[in-house]
């Protein structure tokens, strides 16, 4: 009997050692859960706290969904494969750096990097980054479809790219607002290219509605050589490329997207270059229709 009595406290040393490892997991699954519910409710991470996005999309979804920086072309079958890490400083101020990177089959893909600060009010957000993005290989992009250009903005000879972008959004609920978006950068040409530019300076504004699964965007753009850089009988700084696009994604429940819209919706280029001159970038009026699916 003494040692039966003297058994049973050794006995329930592993209950008490389960029933604190359980207090502990509750005070960590409380945690998660107040994370969660914090980024449902913001959109951003809780105070102090680390989130790792990563995202897999098509270049004509990632057009349509107000990327303001850079024009692709939606006929180039290309995927667009992101991966951001957002710090959480304030309840309202985020911190973020991410890495893209656009690739195609047989192309030389295009790498892009980040690094910017969001503040969020609630119903409305504001952010700002600095953005570069540029070829790994030295030599110009190449075409796969007749009349088809993968490169940046329509120029083939695209090398690499830096700007300063800005944008907001403002929530009408919990399943819709407005974006406005503004970038300005200046694009770098490969040495030796036929426009005989070294350098063109960029500036784009967007407008984009998105209400649950669907989501839209017009994108405005426009181009001009750097003054003062240039080849002889290159193009002045006088000249300008301008044009729209328009672009509508329908993310659907089983992990799809279907993309729709026109790239050069409106543009003051010309469609075809002439034998005279130098080449211009190629700002053909491009319909799509895109289905993207993630395994």
């Amino acid at each position: 009997m003494r040692r039966l009595l003297l058994t049973l406290p050794l006995l329930c040393v592993p209950l008490l050692a389960a029933g604190q490892t359980l207090s502990g997991d509750q005070a960590s699954n409380m945690a998660w859960l107040q994370q969660q519910q914090a980024l449902s409710q913001t959109g951003q991470p809780a105070q102090g706290s680390l989130l790792v996005q990563s995202q897999s999309t098509s270049t004509a979804s990632a057009q349509a969904q107000g990327n303001a920086g850079l024009s692709l072309n939606p006929l180039s079958g290309g995927t667009v494969n992101a991966s951001s890490l957002q710090y959480s400083i304030t309840p309202n101020v985020t911190a973020q750096a991410g890495v893209t990177q656009r690739s195609w089959v047989n192309q030389p893909r295009i790498i892009g990097s980040e690094v910017g600060a969001t503040y969020n009010a609630g119903r409305y957000s504001l952010g700002v980054s600095v953005a570069q993005d540029q070829v790994p290989n030295t030599t110009a992009l190449p075409r796969v479809l007749p009349g088809a250009v993968t490169g940046v903005n329509g120029l083939q000879d695209f090398d690499s790219s830096t700007q300063v972008n800005a944008n907001g959004r403002f929530a009408f609920n919990n399943n819709s607002g407005v974006l406005l978006g503004a970038s300005m950068g200046r694009i770098r040409l490969l040495p030796g290219n036929l426009m005989g530019l070294t350098t063109l300076d960029q500036k784009a504004l967007s407008f984009g509605i998105d209400h649950g699964p669907i989501s839209g965007s017009i994108i405005g753009r426009t181009m001009q050589p750097e003054p003062g850089i240039g080849l002889p009988g290159a193009y002045t700084a006088d000249r300008r490329w301008n044009s729209i696009d328009l672009g509508v994604t329908w993310r659907l429940p089983w992990q799809g997207s279907l993309s729709f819209g026109a790239q050069n919706l409106w543009s003051s280029g010309n469609n075809t270059n002439t034998p005279v001159g130098p080449p211009e970038p190629d700002q053909s009026r491009t319909p799509y229709v895109q289905y993207h699916q993630d395994l």
